[in-house]
């Protein structure tokens, strides 16, 4: 049986003398109370809310202006609360229903304005998040990782508070429940509290921040920060491609950062050119006059300081060196140099390690390329031979007679090839 509402017996002298008055009495104060709630939303909706983000936007339309959809959305989230807070407070008043369906429907005003609360602050945390990147300060300390946190700790309290309405049981009494789930709890969120923990000391270290370029060989990401999550980190390779990683790894493994690298005054050139050992010889009067001729040797060496006698390789290093010194390209100021390495089945490494001052990928590995086609194309004016392994078949054409040596046997039957 419906208990009349105030509405009800307001609207009920409209109907007097016809049939069903109850009836046709209650479906109007229920059409009313419909109306306004609809009213009210495209109201806040569509007018107050619009109006008051219109005139904070003028305030600073930059910074405000990037938040609109942020805030657009909590205007619509904020109406349906207000559209609730409403539909309860009056319910009583104007909706004339059965016991039981008041109960149902008290319960789902209820539910559904724990869910719009829940919304409203999730919104503004992101609107509060968003103000925060906005600051010079954020590319470093990023706090994406806490505001994902804030968010589910307001939802899990959104979730006890609504289960508790449904059961009608004091949130305490839920909460107490927890403990017996708590390690199915650990388990089933272990990579959030990972993740959480991670992101506080990734936050606190200044570990990653937005824009950087890591590299982490075991998941295959090369490439730029694109997204600091609770859960994941989202690297754009230099593919395009988009590698996904768990937080929580960046923390418990290792990784490579290249900040430093962006921030310093160069990026590093480190190659090697392996000269063939069996080149290697004393440089005469004629070697040196003959590199003289060909290149200007004296712009790149110190003559005076040069070790008497000198080899060949000794001269080709200290033009090497002079020439990367004189290059507009490189950065001086970092270490420059160029080094032997241990001999090897493979050669003599000569070592160019400098910086190069446009730290850009494709400028930079210009420069490397322009670098060692320099170096190998004055190596033979040295006399210097680099090595490389014979692979492949051999061309008839390459093999001259007096590559083929005779052999004569000895006495011991043994074979000595002549040459």
């Amino acid at each position: 049986m419906t208990t009349p509402t105030h509405l009800q017996q307001f609207v009920q002298p409209w109907f007097q003398g016809m049939p069903d008055t109850v009836l046709f009495s209650s479906l109007t104060a229920t059409a009313i109370g419909v109306f306004s709630l609809l009213v009210v939303y495209l109201f806040t909706r569509r007018l107050m809310l619009p109006g008051i983000q219109k005139v904070v936007t003028k305030l600073s339309p930059e910074r405000i202006g990037l938040l609109a959809p942020m805030l657009t959305k909590l205007n619509r989230r904020f109406a349906g609360m207000l559209c609730c807070v409403l539909f309860l407070a009056t319910f009583d008043s104007v909706y004339p229903v059965t016991e039981f369906a008041a109960e149902v429907l008290k319960t789902i005003g209820q539910t559904l304005l724990i869910i719009h609360v829940g919304f409203i602050i999730s919104s503004i945390v992101s609107i509060a998040g968003g103000i925060y990147n906005q600051l010079e300060f954020a590319r470093e300390v990023p706090i994406q990782g806490l505001i994902q946190v804030v968010k589910l700790i307001t939802f899990m309290i959104c979730v006890i508070l609504i289960v508790s309405i449904v059961l009608e049981k004091s949130p305490t009494y839920i909460l107490s429940g927890f403990g017996a789930i708590a390690a199915v709890t650990l388990l089933v969120f272990k990579d959030t509290i990972l993740g959480f923990v991670a992101s506080i000391q990734i936050a606190a270290n200044r570990l990653v921040t937005y824009g950087d370029w890591i590299q982490v060989d075991n998941y295959g990401a090369d490439g730029e920060v694109i997204d600091l999550g609770l859960n994941t980190v989202k690297v754009r390779n230099w593919d395009n491609t988009i590698t996904t990683i768990p937080t929580y790894m960046l923390v418990a493994g290792s990784f490579k950062n290249w900040r430093g690298m962006q921030e310093s005054g160069g990026r590093r050139i480190k190659r090697s050119l392996n000269i063939d050992m069996n080149s290697i010889r004393l440089a005469d009067d004629e070697l040196t006059k003959t590199i003289s001729q060909t290149i200007a040797l004296k712009e790149y060496i110190k003559m005076n300081t040069l070790p008497d006698p000198v080899s060949n390789l000794g001269l080709f290093r200290r033009y090497a060196e002079g020439y990367l010194k004189q290059h507009s390209k490189i950065n001086t100021s970092l270490t420059l140099m160029v080094r032997e390495l241990q001999p090897l089945n493979h050669g003599l490494p000569i070592e160019f390690y400098c910086f190069s001052e446009d730290k850009r990928w494709i400028s930079y590995e210009h420069l490397q390329a322009e670098i060692m086609d320099h170096l190998l194309a004055v190596l033979p004016i040295f006399d210097l031979r680099a090595y490389q392994s014979v692979s492949g078949q051999f061309s008839p054409a390459a093999i001259t007679p007096t590559a083929i040596k005779p052999t004569i046997k000895v006495a011991n039957n043994t074979e000595v090839g002549q040459g």
